[in-house]
């Protein structure tokens, strides 16, 4: 027993480098993620501003109990589901393609075109939102002036939830897809390049390489990647759903996820219990998913397995 502490002991001392180096990321998550855990039992109070979080009185499951029984857990969740499946399954098909594409070009023209698709990663939503209003805007927007232009009427597009089931897959796709896309591309030139040239002997096509070799050979990662992406299913992008969608409330029934409803329970609403109720139900089912995720990936891949 004292021979494994001191073993121990030595591998703590030998490796102090790297856990010094470890020892920010370590604290800030401590701070940030674990020391705010006890606000949330203002899920289970009538939470009063004056009293404070542990003075204000119980209310059980009452907070629960509403967000359930009136429907608002049932729209929230159906659409924080359905935008991420489809943001994940855009997003993964896009950027395999593109960098399939990238992967028969020269290096110079890749690396241009990885700044151009990979630029939007780094932009706010902010902005985006900005750019989205000033191509939306039902007077001044750039698209009604189009229309004009041929003669038809304009198109208030803040007022109707059906075109922004385009809208926010296409701005998802437009600002994350060169994040995947390049991690795939990387994957992608480090295969053994010995397989293509025996397809290339073989006189195999660009396209039977692509789906012989290179995808097969991804597979490993795309089921990590979307093995990570259905951890997170559960929590959307913020700044996508509040930023373009905050103009109208018209677009709640299609755009309100999650997120975006505790941040209006909270902030426009004033009612803490609501908002961490639905933050507490989300991190649960969230916690679920990622079990769950990684034990169906286990079974096709042991060596995808996190935990």
């Amino acid at each position: 027993m004292l021979s494994l502490l001191n073993k121990k002991k030595k591998s703590l001392v030998d490796h102090k480098g790297l856990w010094l180096l470890a020892l920010p990321a370590l604290v800030i998550t401590i701070v940030i993620q674990y020391m705010p855990l006890p606000g949330l039992i203002i899920a289970f109070k009538n939470f009063n501003y004056g009293l404070g979080m542990w003075k204000s009185s119980w209310s059980g499951f009452s907070n629960f109990a509403y967000l359930f029984n009136s429907g608002i857990a049932a729209r929230i969740t159906f659409n924080t589901i359905r935008w991420n499946l489809t943001f994940i399954v855009l997003t993964h098909s896009v950027a395999m393609m593109v960098a399939l594409m990238l992967n028969d070009v020269s290096r110079r023209v890749v690396k241009f075109y990885q700044t151009v698709y990979f630029f939007p990663f780094f932009l706010s939503w902010v902005i985006a939102a900005y750019l989205g209003v000033a191509l939306f805007s039902g007077d001044k927007g750039i698209l009604n002036s189009i229309l004009e232009l041929f003669g038809r009427e304009r198109i208030i597009w803040y007022g109707h939830p059906e075109p922004w089931k385009i809208i926010l897959p296409l701005a998802h796709l437009w600002k994350q897809f060169g994040y995947a896309s390049v991690i795939y591309y990387t994957a992608l030139i480090a295969l053994d390049p010995q397989l293509f040239e025996a397809a290339d002997i073989e006189g195999a096509s660009k396209l039977q390489k692509a789906f012989k070799i290179s995808i097969p050979q991804l597979k490993p990662l795309v089921i990590i990647l979307i093995m990570m992406d259905i951890g997170r299913i559960f929590r959307s992008d913020f700044g996508l759903f509040y930023q373009f969608t905050k103009h109208s409330e018209a677009l709640l029934p299609v755009t309100d996820v999650i997120d975006t409803f505790v941040y209006r329970s909270l902030i426009n609403l004033g009612d803490p219990g609501m908002a961490a109720a639905a933050g507490l139900y989300q991190s649960v089912v969230a916690l679920v998913l990622v079990l769950l995720s990684n034990k169906l990936v286990t079974k096709f891949d042991r060596e995808s397995r996190v935990f």
